[in-house]
């Protein structure tokens, strides 16, 4: 089965917010960069998603100049598909679903930023179209909400996704089955 990973909101945007000093793991970039790297590895499609809310004078406005993905992350290939979304999930406002068709892909693994917002959104709807879906636990954050921390969101979305939308997995876990020292 050919498998893509989809680099969900890996986004400066974020770190214009003043929440960024919250954010659970501000060095998100490193575990998504072994992630990529393991992908290509493998030969697997890498498909990076970037959220957008033009006329919204957000950091996530176009005009803000902050929709460009996190310096430290590795930059994508040259054939790898950059998309630009507009709603929480990565399907809806993109064409995300006609690249994974196209590809003959068959399972996703999901990453990136808002692990309860965008990541698990995508990866329910992942699920719901039929792809074998992954949730890379640890190559996603998110800050703290409602009074819960973002360790309990995190454990709330594995609870919430595991078994019925999708696997959870870390990059370690991956990697080790993949037989590669990346993760």
């Amino acid at each position: 089965m050919k498998r893509a990973l989809i680099v969900i909101d890996v986004q400066e945007s974020f770190r214009a917010l003043p929440s960024w000093e919250r954010i659970g793991n501000p060095r998100i970039a490193e575990p998504v960069n072994r992630l990529v790297r393991l992908a290509r590895a493998n030969g697997d499609l890498v498909v990076w998603v970037l959220h957008t809310a033009p006329g919204s004078d957000t950091p996530f406005d176009p005009e803000s100049g902050h929709v460009r993905f996190l310096a430290e992350l590795d930059e994508p290939a040259p054939d790898e598909p950059v998309l630009r979304k507009t709603v929480h999930n990565a399907f809806t406002t993109t064409n995300l679903q006609h690249l994974l068709t196209r590809a003959g892909v068959g399972e996703v693994w999901v990453c990136g930023i808002r692990t309860e917002q965008c990541v698990e959104t995508t990866t329910r709807l992942a699920s719901d179209l039929g792809y074998a879906a992954v949730l890379v636990t640890d190559a996603t954050t998110t800050n703290p909400l409602g009074g819960l921390t973002v360790q309990e969101i995190v454990e709330r979305t594995e609870v919430a996704l595991r078994d019925r939308f999708a696997r959870i997995a870390t990059v370690a876990e991956l990697a080790a089955e993949q037989g590669s020292s990346t993760g």
